[in-house]
């Protein structure tokens, strides 16, 4: 008996079509996308679909708007993925200075239109992204323009940039932009630290920080699997860095999913103590397989709101209530990840920040409780916008329970400036006398 055909494995550029097309439509978070694609998509695939959805999300500002000027009426969102893609590719052609690959975009458009959408749909595409190529041929804008113009040659909302240009002046703001929008190269933690590095790792300023290089994933993978190699960005080490976990030491980690910070923390200290709490969620998995890499430290795992009162959880697993350290990598806008997090920008709304605020002073006021007389604490985030930094600490050192406390030392990272993600971290000591 023969066997029945097997089916064509699916490919990159529908399966991004197909994953633009709900995102479009439904607005769903990408990393939540990516995880839904097929298992049969083969490596090389999955890596291209991903570069294409990220691209999309990435610029899709700067498509929307030269597409709006183009289509009187947006197709079906099948047909409206095409175009993206199609804008996307085009923007990599152009960038490149590849004007070769420009017919070719439109050719294959064409057909997957023909594919994906109708014969008609095709008809528009083909017409469309002629006209998109010069469209989104046009130069960038100069550090005069508006808030507005940065925003859509940019792809950020324009309240966005206009907050940036208020913080950060017109040329830090353009440098950000132009920053968020290149793709994120890979970074990694060395761990086994008796052993050399390969070479395709790259050395950063920062020790035991290393960029890897492209084409070295099987061996990567390798490395992961053994415990040697830990995925990372150069700027998740700051705030352990600022807390400078000592041997021995008992120290909390709040917040801590999906915990890389809290392997990061154990590796620092080799021996003592090591509790990572956060609230449960999908995240708690990849905190789990994180603590499982710990060695040296004794390590434990508690699933509670940081906000409530911890001392019932804590006690229940017997485990301390006041700790040498605490680290609280409060939960923030992630501005200072956008190259990273394509959509975020999308998501963020002008009242976001002033909320984040809020939540972040609540946490830190119960993060002091864990905290020892003479103790410390950590208080981080991966946002560069200093109501979300500055402003809670100095909201939280003028309340009544910020007396006993002093600011020790904080660090900004600023990805144009130290060229890698953003963030803030502010060590807080309490006062000795303190009870």
């Amino acid at each position: 008996m023969t066997a029945a055909p097997r089916p064509p494995a699916p490919k990159a550029w529908p399966a991004a079509a197909s994953l633009i097309a709900r995102w479009l439509d439904r607005r769903e978070r990408v990393d939540q996308l990516l995880e839904s694609l097929p298992r049969t998509l083969a490596a090389a695939e999955r890596a291209r679909c991903q570069h294409l959805v990220m691209g999309v999300v990435r610029h899709y500002g700067r498509i929307d708007a030269a597409l709006g000027r183009l289509v009187a009426h947006p197709p079906r969102f099948a047909t409206r993925a095409v175009l993206f893609i199609a804008g996307f590719e085009l923007i990599d052609a152009i960038g490149d200075g590849d004007d070769a690959r420009v017919a070719k975009i439109v050719h294959h458009a064409v057909d997957q239109a023909k594919s994906l959408a109708s014969a008609a749909e095709a008809k528009l595409v083909n017409a469309v992204v002629r006209k998109l190529a010069t469209a989104l041929a046009e130069p960038a804008p100069t550090l005069t323009l508006s808030a507005g113009e940065l925003g859509e040659y940019f792809s950020h909302p324009s309240w966005l940039v206009q907050i940036w240009l208020n913080q950060f002046g017109p040329e830090s703001t353009r440098a950000l932009l132009e920053w968020n929008q290149r793709p994120a190269p890979l970074h990694g933690r060395w761990r086994a630290t008796d052993e050399a590095p390969p070479p395709f790792l790259k050395p950063t300023a920062r020790p035991t920080m290393f960029e890897i290089e492209p084409g070295h994933w099987p061996a990567v993978e390798t490395l992961l699997k053994a415990g040697k190699l830990y995925l990372q960005d150069p700027s998740t080490c700051i705030p352990v860095v600022l807390m400078a976990p000592q041997p021995g030491e008992a120290i909390l980690d709040l917040c801590a999913a999906p915990g890389g910070k809290s392997l990061l923390i154990a590796d620092t200290m080799k021996t003592g103590r090591l509790v990572a709490l956060d609230q449960p969620s999908a995240r708690i998995e990849r905190l789990k397989e994180n603590l499982a890499r710990v060695t040296g430290v004794e390590v434990a795992l508690v699933q509670a709101d940081a906000l409530e009162n911890l001392d019932l959880p804590l006690r229940a697993h017997q485990l301390p209530t006041i700790y040498d350290a605490v680290m609280l990598d409060a939960p923030c806008s992630n501005t200072g990840v956008m190259r990273h997090r394509v959509d975020v920008k999308w998501r963020l709304q002008t009242g976001d920040f002033r909320k984040h605020h809020q939540q972040q002073l609540s946490l830190l006021h119960s993060a002091i409780r864990m905290v020892r007389p003479g103790g410390r604490l950590v208080y981080s985030t991966c946002s560069i916008d200093s109501v979300e930094n500055e402003q809670v600490v100095k909201s939280f050192l003028l309340s009544k329970a910020g007396g006993p406390w002093e600011l020790e030392k904080s660090v900004l990272s600023y990805p144009w400036k130290d060229g890698h993600d953003g963030a803030g971290a502010f060590l807080l000591r309490r006062s000795v006398s303190s009870t």
